[in-house]
């Protein structure tokens, strides 16, 4: 047996120096040291020795198994630093070249007007509420004094998920929701941002999904004067102290009297131009003294409180502040139009 392990370690040693990776290397360790292989078999046999054999022999087998291991194990480490080396070489890097520059985010064009607007407004006194986009037909229609059989739902063509339930066409449900939560108590001064939801055909002007931006003011003894310094402040912040508003008389069944508010053009600062078709002026948003159907269905006594409210559409506004004249490019999500506002 002593023989036979002096054998197999010869053997062993001869086939290791014909190895050149590791893989080879992990099949002679298997082969020689596995549970299967010829150095266990031998000392299975061990059983069969005398007992003054067995020491003897055990200590050949320990020996065979150390050389074996010895030279797998340098080798391993040889082959492991040849390739360390190899991937250093493959993987060197440069440090003189320069960088890789990643560009850096900038906030939408429609969400730096929205944060315009709401720091305008918050610094008049008002708070910013939100409502859910998917809402009751009575808190988008009725509760604004349009009934189902009213004429001017015509004029919102709406998304119905059921006959009860829709995509919001405007954010005014967030007005009757706020003035139903406060129960009749006062001021009320909120301006209400979020998406609204239309069935219009998509050009430069008009978008299916829009945001919008409502306000309201319930107390007593609003005026339409305050209405009109209200938003006379707002259009200035906005687009500079040179600007002005003119109201015209017009129709929204939630409040009466209703105005459109037009500014000063903010391309040819009223003197004419094709933007603004010559006249001078540009629409922005409506507005009007709150109905006082509507007060009263919000829990507002109409002969003790009145109020105004306007809204406005962010896109008109950003398409205005920037010079921009399409709509679509605000959803494209062109990186060559939105890089113009990481400025801003």
């Amino acid at each position: 047996m002593k023989q036979r392990l002096e054998a197999l370690k010869l053997e062993a040693l001869q086939e290791l120096n014909q190895v050149n990776d590791i893989p080879q290397l992990n099949e002679m360790r298997i082969k020689y040291l596995g549970k299967k292989g010829p150095l266990t078999e031998v000392l299975r046999g061990m059983g069969a020795l005398s007992a003054e054999e067995r020491p003897l022999i055990g200590q050949v087998a320990n020996d065979v198994r150390a050389a074996i291991e010895q030279v797998i194990e340098a080798k391993q480490q040889q082959y492991e630093q040849a390739e360390t080396a190899m991937r250093l070489q493959l993987e060197t890097i440069d440090v003189t070249l320069p960088g890789k520059s990643s560009g850096l985010g900038s906030i939408h064009p429609l969400s730096k007007v929205i944060q315009e607007v709401e720091d305008i407004f918050i610094g008049m006194g008002y708070t910013v509420e939100e409502g859910p986009e998917v809402e009751q037909d009575y808190y988008n229609f009725e509760a604004l004094n349009l009934p189902k059989d009213h004429p001017a739902r015509d004029m919102q063509d709406s998304f119905y998920i059921t006959e009860d339930i829709l995509m919001r066409t405007h954010t005014s449900p967030v007005q009757i929701r706020t003035m139903e939560r406060l129960k009749g108590a006062v001021p009320v001064k909120i301006i209400c941002p979020g998406k609204v939801y239309r069935r219009d055909d998509d050009d430069a002007t008009h978008s299916h999904v829009f945001t919008q931006i409502e306000g309201l003011v319930i107390d007593r003894h609003i005026r339409m004067s305050d209405l009109k310094g209200t938003l006379l402040q707002f259009v200035q912040e906005m687009f500079g102290k040179q600007t002005e508003i003119r109201l015209r008389p017009s129709f929204f069944p939630f409040t009466e009297p209703s105005a459109e508010v037009d500014v000063t053009c903010v391309i040819c600062n009223g003197n004419g131009c094709k933007v603004c078709k010559q006249t001078g002026w540009l629409e922005i948003l409506g507005s009007g003294m709150v109905h006082p159907k509507v007060l009263e269905m919000a829990g507002y006594d109409p002969k003790e409180y009145s109020g105004f409210a306007f809204g406005m559409g962010v896109e008109r506004i950003a398409m205005l502040k920037y010079g921009v004249d399409d709509i679509r490019h605000f959803y494209t999500n062109d990186l060559r139009f939105l890089k113009q506002f990481s400025h801003i």
